[in-house]
């Protein structure tokens, strides 16, 4: 029997790296787009199994013919600025790739016209203030982007499902919440975390580190069962429907800075870096999961404790090598 094909944009990232060992896991032939230049450190260890692709997704000629070559079943478009903090910064950037990236890669599968699914890797960062600010969020939520980073994801989002209408592409929407595990850059807070008490249980820095704003809450997955939720939406997700891809359960950013502080066997005196705070933070972020857990069978499974144990783990590792 003939494999079902997955593509994968941004193959080569932190979720993009997970999915493909989940879609291999389940017999899929797994291809990719990485940029040229990016590193593969995080396939490396599946690279002999993958079909990768040198693309930038702003280039809508490239885009096109890349589609059309690896002729796939299913597209996973996850490839994005993905940094809340950094798109104050770079919002140019932010929209080229989110925005006009993901044109281009609606366009292209529009144009391949085979496809069995599309799914677009949205945020809740689309959902920016609301009230009352613990509400339990679901798909319903009016969109009220705060940022530039929500407001390129709620634009791309609306793209989707555009396309879904206009043109009958099979669009499903994973508004995945937070979501962490390794292999994930020191520009997110858990990692970020993670990376300095482990660096400082080396002996590589004094026991002290710099930290942001620890009241926020958020709902925070594993990786590894946000991607599984990727796969069942391609296979079991409803075409023009959204989806939450989330825990359903807020935690304090302090209970998980002080759950890595209690991997390490330092005493580590943690400052607020005023840098770090950011304007127009959410203070709380919970969503409910109850429509993909009832149409897909989507769940967690990997407790936080775990999920930051990991983490940690990796970057103690990681840092280890490179003290050698």
């Amino acid at each position: 029997m003939k494999k079902q094909v997955a593509f994968i944009t941004g193959i080569a990232g932190f979720a993009g790296s997970w999915l493909a060992e989940e879609l291999l896991n389940y017999d899929y032939r797994v291809c990719g787009t990485i940029l040229p230049g990016e590193s593969t450190e995080n396939i490396e260890h599946i690279i002999d199994c993958l079909t990768l692709s040198e693309l930038d997704i702003t280039n809508r000629t490239q885009a096109v013919k890349t589609v059309a070559k690896v002729k796939p079943d299913f597209l996973f478009h996850l490839a994005a600025m993905a940094s809340v903090g950094q798109s104050f910064s770079k919002v140019q950037l932010t929209f080229d790739v989110n925005i006009n990236g993901t044109l281009n890669m609606l366009e292209s599968a529009h144009a391949f016209g085979k496809l069995r699914k599309f799914i677009f890797v949205s945020s809740p960062d689309c959902y920016g203030i609301f009230s009352p600010k613990n509400k339990l969020i679901d798909e319903e939520q009016p969109l009220n982007p705060t940022s530039p980073y929500g407001i390129s994801k709620a634009t791309a989002e609306q793209l989707s499902l555009f396309f879904y209408r206009q043109h009958n592409l099979p669009v499903t929407v994973a508004r995945s919440f937070n979501h962490s595990g390794p292999r994930q850059s020191e520009t997110f807070v858990i990692p970020s975390f993670a990376s300095q008490v482990a660096s400082i249980e080396l002996g590589l820095h004094r026991p002290a580190m710099k930290v942001g704003d620890l009241s926020a809450k958020r709902d925070i997955s594993d990786v590894r069962d946000i991607v599984r939720g990727y796969r069942l939406l391609g296979e079991k997700g409803k075409t023009g429907k959204v989806y939450q891809l989330c825990s359903g359960r807020a935690v304090k950013i302090e209970t998980i800075l002080n759950t890595l502080l209690g991997f390490s066997s330092k005493t580590i005196d943690v400052q607020t870096d005023p840098t770090r705070l950011r304007k127009n933070d959410i203070p709380v972020l919970r969503g409910s999961n109850k429509r993909a857990g009832k149409e897909v069978g989507f769940l967690t499974r990997y407790t936080l404790k775990t999920t930051l144990h990991d983490t940690f783990i990796y970057w103690k590792k990681r840092l280890s090598e490179v003290k050698k």
